[in-house]
């Protein structure tokens, strides 16, 4: 899936998958990219940190579903297909450049784990509970898919909602005479 560009020299008319950095275009091989790993490692250490805090409060014991995790990974899920939606239909003014890195790559990014995923799954089947891991690891992927797919449909329907009102805000206000 491809997405117009002005001014990709390289990629003519053509924008990556992940807009952060596309080694087609010159001028972003010349760019510095501290910030960007900046923005990614700032915003991993605060998700993993509320991910674990997470695991603390909600802890799994012995042949227990691990609840912590599956919310986890289904709220940030959630959050990434918002996220994506509001940057990709947000309106006519782009977003800051380190948000996505920061909040899509690193809170998020952190905040979500495939590794506490896969451990809480081997986790039950070395403790016998193969049913209970199948369902975790089918329930999770469900769940997560799911999540992405309702935050992003839920953040383009207020988007599209916020327009249609402001665009009758702006109309009103010419009738009126003040705009």
């Amino acid at each position: 899936m491809t997405h117009p560009v002005e001014g990709a020299e390289g990629a003519e008319g053509v924008e990556a998958i992940d807009p952060d950095v596309d080694l087609h275009v010159p001028a972003q091989r010349a760019e510095p990219q501290g910030p960007v790993l900046a923005a990614v490692a700032a915003g991993g250490a605060l998700g993993s940190v509320a991910r674990y805090g997470m695991e603390l409060l909600w802890p799994a014991g012995p042949g227990a579903f691990p609840w912590a995790t599956f919310w986890t990974n289904t709220a940030g899920c959630l959050l990434i297909g918002v996220l994506m939606a509001l940057i990709g239909e947000g309106g006519r003014t782009s977003p800051h450049p380190l948000l996505r890195p920061f909040v899509g790559v690193g809170v998020l990014g952190g905040f979500t784990t495939f590794s506490t995923y896969a451990a809480g799954f081997a986790r039950l089947l070395d403790e016998g509970e193969a049913e209970r891991a199948l369902a975790y690891a089918g329930l999770t992927v469900v769940a997560a898919l799911g999540a992405v797919w309702a935050g992003a449909w839920a953040m383009r329907l207020a988007v599209r909602a916020h327009g249609r009102t402001g665009t009758r805000t702006r109309t009103r206000m010419r009738e009126r005479g003040r705009g």
